[in-house]
């Protein structure tokens, strides 16, 4: 049997949301970075934080994939 949290979510399931949540709190963080990058006109640390970017973005894309696919497993 799966251990659970205190919520009496599966441990699982909850770390997949932390990562969602933690994921998508980075792209946005990195999107102000970017722009203030951009506007001091630092092209390679605007390379930098974009590709992190979209490494974020497919991260969190693929974590929303993960829980949809348990959530409808688990009929929640």
């Amino acid at each position: 049997m799966a251990a659970e949290t205190r919520t009496g979510a599966k441990d699982e399931t909850y770390d997949l949301v932390s990562l969602l949540y933690h994921t998508l709190q980075e792209a946005d963080t990195l999107t102000a970075y970017l722009s203030d990058t951009r506007e001091a006109g630092d092209e390679e640390l605007a390379r930098f934080i974009q590709e992190t970017l979209d490494q974020d973005r497919e991260r969190a894309e693929k974590a929303k994939k993960l829980l949809a696919g348990r959530l409808s497993r688990s009929g929640a």
